[in-house]
């Protein structure tokens, strides 16, 4: 059961050990030259005009999160579809695409409601 595993854990110990064989290297022949430029608050060569820490409309976060919700619901799907002949099969394929149907519907319904209070709006 646990030799498994082994393959990962390999990979895991040589992908941590790459990290530190590079921070190491890095560290060791990497250039120490503190200059004033450096050292400036760099916004696309511009000196910035405002504090950086203003404030987002709520849009922005709201847009992000939907997006988020969207994107992991929709990724649910994908079992379904995959495992949607194996079920046949086994006689369950017709609840299975019942559930499926109404899982879409459900998600169309938010989409819409979304959509028609103006959550998706830039204004």
């Amino acid at each position: 059961m646990l030799a498994d595993y082994v393959p990962i854990l390999i990979l895991l110990l040589v992908v941590i050990g790459f990290v530190v064989f590079n921070l190491a290297v890095s560290e060791i022949l990497g250039r120490r030259r503190a200059t004033r430029g450096k050292a400036s608050t760099y916004e696309c060569g511009i000196d910035p005009e405002t504090n950086a820490r203003g404030r987002f409309s709520v849009k922005f976060f709201l847009v992000a999160v939907l997006f988020i919700l969207f994107d992991i619901e929709s990724v649910f799907l994908i079992p379904l579809g995959v495992n949607l002949k194996a079920f046949a099969a086994a006689g369950a394929g017709t609840f299975l695409l019942v559930e499926m149907i109404l899982f879409m519907v459900v998600l169309g319904l938010g989409l819409a409601y979304i959509w028609r209070k103006g959550g998706l709006e830039w204004d």
